[in-house]
């Protein structure tokens, strides 16, 4: 099909062949016998618009702002009438060639939107007028109440330094206390989530028995203690019913090894000439390599070190706690402790920091398998009692091996 097959008339903003008759209005319609066309009718010049910027007409269609692009045409297929006669939709299988505007039609014809493209622009997300600042980002938090664990730290600093420098009874009668307190803290929560009736009785007389003993017999006293304490609390047990003996006896008998047993390596360090250097060695490389891992990772953490035990500890606090506790172990090995030297100390900061590691992951692990956060809330800023003992007990007998391997018993 070409142009010359439309066979509209000459005239006004008709740009065909003049030799084409006039027509009759109306559709083309595709005849599937005989293959003839019906041309369309010339679309009449539109009236010159007014000086508001509008055509007449326009008034009536301002509720939509996306009309069709001829007067006679609509989008959904739907007659309408305009002032120059009734117009004729063509049908939707027919096809014609555009016909070409005249430039007063082309100036003042509004564009046609169809539907769908109307939804597609409003889906359109508006640009920002300015461009927005990033957020800043949130700032790290120490997780407890900083002024009240420095303040709860130098408190019982002073009070172990104090007695263990003047009075050695005195600083063995502090580790019996702490045991006391660790043990009620253990038992209560045993019994709380789990339901585990360690009986306390037994395990706090045994206990200060076990840290004197110690002091007192050496290593010999604190094994015969620990013993006479295990059986202490398998009889105590038996004057309740024997539903849970076994757990019972069995978590009493963990708590006697647990917090006394380990304990009492604090006393046996103290039995030696240099003593209470050695204990105050043991003391400051354990809270420097806590320190320096609490600092490390709070600043600079972001590798876990074991999401499944404590999702607060990365590795980068373990290598905060290695370097401050191995340089701390340098300087108290060559100025403290008598022949030692400084090597030396750098091999016992490396394993005080490993000890006091896995002592502060064994310990989350008891407090996930109980489902709480802290043993206690005895000191504030730290939890409880237990909480300062987790790195402090396993670190105890590793110090005291290592010094005696170093520079003897004393």
């Amino acid at each position: 099909m070409n142009d010359s097959s439309w066979g509209a008339p000459t005239g006004a903003g008709y740009w065909g062949p003049p030799d084409q008759g006039p027509s009759p209005a109306g559709p083309a319609y595709e005849q599937h016998a005989v293959e003839e066309t019906r041309p369309m009718p010339i679309v009449p010049e539109m009236p010159d618009v007014p000086a508001g910027g509008r055509d007449q007409d326009d008034d009536r269609g301002a509720a939509r702002p996306s009309g069709p692009l001829f007067r006679d045409e609509s989008p959904g297929g739907t007659q309408h009438e305009s002032p120059h006669g009734p117009r004729h939709e063509q049908p939707r299988g027919a096809q014609h060639e555009p016909q070409h505007p005249t430039p007063h039609q082309t100036q003042h014809q509004t564009p046609y939107v169809t539907p769908h493209e109307a939804q597609h622009e409003s889906r359109q997300e508006p640009m920002p007028s300015a461009a927005q600042p990033a957020p800043a980002p949130p700032k790290k938090s120490a997780g407890r109440d900083l002024g009240a664990a420095i303040g709860v730290g130098v408190g019982l600093g002073a009070v172990i330094v104090a007695s263990l420098f003047i009075v050695k009874a005195v600083f063995i009668g502090v580790i019996a206390v702490a045991v006391v307190v660790g043990l009620w803290e253990l038992t209560s929560r045993l019994e709380e989530r789990k339901g585990i009736k360690a009986p306390l009785v037994p395990l706090a007389i045994g206990g200060a028995a076990m840290v004197v003993a110690g002091y007192v017999r050496g290593t010999e006293g604190a094994w015969v203690a620990m013993a006479l304490t295990a059986l202490a609390v398998l009889i105590w047990r038996m004057t309740e019913p024997p539903e849970g003996y076994l757990r019972d006896v069995t978590a009493g008998v963990f708590a006697a090894f647990y917090v006394p047993f380990l304990a009492t390596f604090v006393a046996l360090m103290l039995t030696a000439d240099d003593g209470p250097q050695r204990v105050l060695t043991f003391l400051l490389l354990t809270v420097v390599s806590d320190t320096g891992a609490y600092a490390i990772g709070w600043r600079f953490g972001k590798h876990k070190l074991a999401p499944r035990i404590s999702p607060g500890k990365t590795r980068e606090g373990l290598v905060g706690a290695v370097t401050f506790a191995m340089a701390a172990g340098a300087l108290c090995m060559q100025f403290l402790i008598d022949d030692g030297a400084w090597w030396q100390g750098l091999l016992l900061g490396l394993a005080v920091a490993a000890s006091a590691t896995l002592g502060d992951l064994g310990e989350s692990m008891i407090k996930r398998d109980l489902g709480i956060k802290d043993m206690g809330t005895l000191l504030p800023g730290h939890g409880g009692i237990m909480d300062r003992l987790d790195s402090l007990l396993p670190t105890a007998p590793v110090v005291w091996l290592l010094l005696v391997i170093f520079v003897g018993a004393g």
